[in-house]
């Protein structure tokens, strides 16, 4: 079975729209090749629009569901031109997180999949996360059906988004839960700089270490429970903003980079872990690189820039073939959920 399909992917720290163009084939195992792949910055409009998505009034966020399905597809479709690709399959679309509230029965990533659909006239596969939380999970992790099905060889994968997460098998189950923020709050920091990320990590390189702002971080409740678990952007204006006051900038970006090495160097020891994929834009960080890898014998591997940018993408068209084939693409041991699910609306 070969089939082709586009993932798209908008992370929370909104560096901008994930397109992934890939080929998967089932022999006795699942394979792929990624064929085309991009990212197209959000522009500033659009971006002010996705970040203040939260304080909408229910009539504003449900126009706004629409006009970014609409702005998804019209990316889809020029992606589709300039590439000139034909023979795709599916869309799976893992839309924009505005809310993410499990404990409530609810998530939602705006960006409608019919809108998408109107726009190019291919089957498209969105809303991959409300079904698990409406089965009592997370709705998070959901890569870790990739990293099953697509990259076993590695102990585990571990991602440096907005949040870190991470996932591993544990007595042949998969299991994986989020670390810590990592560039939803480092990228706040350095808009104080007029910067939108910290570049190799040199501006937190060249601040100092506060104590007492790491200790109380190290101390909060989330990093006690055991997984599943998973963050949101409420979360961390709740417990991680209110503690960054009367600081300087730029040693509140060297505490936090301490904070989330301390945080991810801590589950690869407890795991003895041997080896880890790290993809995703905070692998740019060398500064944070080099913490993790001081406070570990583990092998950290970064990959090619294609599989670092792009391996969510990838996997939610990943997600999104599974689903078309009425297979699992949620797994409990992940999640929390009440068993293993094939989740997302087919348009």
């Amino acid at each position: 079975m070969i089939l082709h399909a586009i993932g798209l992917m908008s992370g929370t720290s909104l560096d901008g729209l994930d397109i992934c163009f890939a080929r998967f084939e089932k022999k006795e195992f699942w394979n792929f090749d990624i064929l085309r792949a991009e990212t197209i910055p959000y522009p500033k409009n659009w971006e002010e629009k996705l970040r203040n998505s939260i304080h909408l009034s229910a009539e504003k966020l449900l126009e706004l569901h629409s006009e970014y399905g609409f702005y998804l597809g019209k990316s889809v479709r020029n992606f589709i031109e300039k590439h000139q690709l034909d023979n795709i399959d599916l869309i799976a679309s893992h839309g924009h997180t505005v809310f993410h509230q499990p404990q409530k029965k609810f998530t939602l990533q705006i960006g409608d999949g019919r809108a998408i659909k109107i726009e190019n006239n291919l089957p498209v596969i969105y809303d991959f996360r409300s079904q698990d939380v409406l089965m009592d999970g997370n709705g998070a992790p959901l890569v870790p059906i990739g990293d099953e099905l697509l990259f076993s060889e590695y102990d585990a994968c571990l991602n440096l988004g907005g949040f870190s997460n991470i996932s591993l098998k544990i007595n042949d189950k998969r299991i994986a839960f989020d670390i810590a923020p990592v560039n939803i709050v480092l990228n706040k920091l350095v808009e104080k700089f007029n910067k939108n990320f910290d570049e190799n990590g040199d501006l937190a390189k060249t601040g100092k270490v506060d104590e007492d702002l790491l200790f109380k971080l190290n101390s909060l409740d989330f990093y006690k429970q055991s997984h599943p678990k998973s963050l949101g952007i409420e979360w961390c204006n709740e417990f991680i903003f209110l503690e960054f006051k009367n600081i300087e900038a730029i040693d509140l970006l060297a505490t936090f980079t301490e904070h989330i090495a301390q945080q991810i160097s801590a589950v690869i020891n407890e795991h003895q872990l041997k080896n880890i994929l790290f993809t995703g834009g905070g692998t740019y960080n060398n500064y944070l690189i080099q913490k993790i890898k001081g406070k570990t014998t583990a092998e950290i591997i970064i990959p090619e820039r294609e599989i670092i940018d792009y391996k969510e993408a990838l996997i939610f068209a990943f997600m999104g073939v599974l689903r078309l084939n009425n297979e699992i693409n949620v797994l409990s041991s992940a999640t929390g959920s009440s068993h293993d699910h094939s989740s997302g609306i087919i348009v």
